[in-house]
């Protein structure tokens, strides 16, 4: 499980490596993966993405992991990709900026095209919102999200008022407040990562920006939420596939059986860390399907693979699984679900 423990996304690592813990408990009580036990070994996706990539590579090399899964950034994706390459399956958790076809990478988060396009489109049809100022994180993701979102303005009649990147963990947010004042925009589209993103909230709700504009965030989970306070995610909008206020059996029934392992203690359920949930329980699904934990039966069967969990019903189209998209605005330090999209 390579999972964040440091830098800007380290906030939400304790509770990705908590409900993985649970994961594995679940799948071992039914009998393993193809009848092994599951065990799991973090490593910190937090660290330089080269650093990540070396220490999975000794794993890989030493025959001590099976498969790979977790969330962390694409960067990090990027450099682990070679590692695994006809080596071992990696479910890849996170939401992402989409396109990836490399044999063997098997994503279970959200994209673009389902996740940011029809919240745009909820949010000018219901709220009147048309000209946006995009911030971001200076990598892969934020930019390559940006472009898809030029492509969603021209199709959906919206305007691009201005785009601008900060340096990850270590950007001037008070440049980026300054630029979204004096925009001519209705609303700003955030693609920051953790505590970058609470870091811009604070600023931005001590402005006041949020009486006359709306924020909307593909990535804004309910730690970011706490760290950010009450004043700083008003007028927040977020696009996810799970958020922990979702009622429905199957996410009110993880709850209970998060606490029930973890105790009413554990770090906060939020939408990265069930994320990882997925994953392990879509490489247990392929498996199974498969007949076979080896990549070659694995690459030849994902197509099609569909399981039921907390976000519903999952079914890999290709490699990319798809699934329910919620629309959901900021209320204090939980989130209330609008729509689905």
């Amino acid at each position: 499980m390579v999972i964040p423990l440091q830098g800007p996304a380290g906030l939400f690592g304790p509770s990705c490596e908590a409900i993985a813990q649970l994961a594995a408990h679940e799948l071992n009580r039914e009998g393993g993966v193809l009848g092994r036990e599951v065990t799991l070994q973090v490593l910190d996706g937090g660290a330089d993405p080269a650093l990540v990539a070396a220490e999975l590579a000794a794993l890989v090399e030493s025959g001590r992991v099976d498969a790979v899964s977790g969330w962390h950034i694409s960067s990090v994706r990027n450099a682990l990709a070679p590692v695994v390459a006809d080596r071992v399956p990696y479910a890849y958790t996170s939401l992402y900026e989409g396109g990836e076809r490399r044999p063997g990478i098997f994503c279970t988060g959200e994209t673009p095209r389902v996740q940011i396009e029809p919240a745009l489109r909820w949010l000018r049809d219901n709220l009147g919102v048309r000209r946006w100022f995009v911030v971001g994180d200076d990598y892969v993701w934020p930019h390559v999200s940006t472009a898809a979102v030029r492509r969603f303005a021209h199709e959906l009649d919206l305007r691009i008022a201005g785009e601008a990147f900060v340096g990850l963990g270590a950007g001037d947010m008070d440049r980026l407040i300054r630029q979204v004042e004096v925009a001519d925009c209705d609303g700003v589209l955030m693609l920051l990562v953790g505590q970058d993103a609470v870091e811009f909230n604070r600023r931005f709700g001590g402005r006041g920006l949020h009486e006359r504009l709306l924020r909307y965030s593909p990535l804004m989970e309910e730690n970011m939420l706490l760290a950010s306070g009450c004043a700083g995610t008003r007028n927040l909008f977020v696009s996810a596939a799970y958020f922990r206020s979702l009622v429905n059996a199957d996410a009110m029934d993880l709850i209970g059986r998060y606490v029930g392992l973890h105790g009413a203690g554990a770090p906060t359920l939020n939408n990265a860390a069930e994320s990882c949930y997925e994953g392990l329980h879509a490489l247990a699904g392929l498996a199974r399907r498969a007949g076979s934990a080896e990549l070659p039966e694995l690459n030849a069967a994902v197509d099609g693979v569909a399981y039921h969990g907390p976000r519903g019903t999952v079914e890999f189209r290709g490699q990319q699984a798809s699934q329910r998209v919620h629309l959901a605005v900021a209320d204090g330090y939980d989130f209330d679900v609008i729509t689905r999209l």
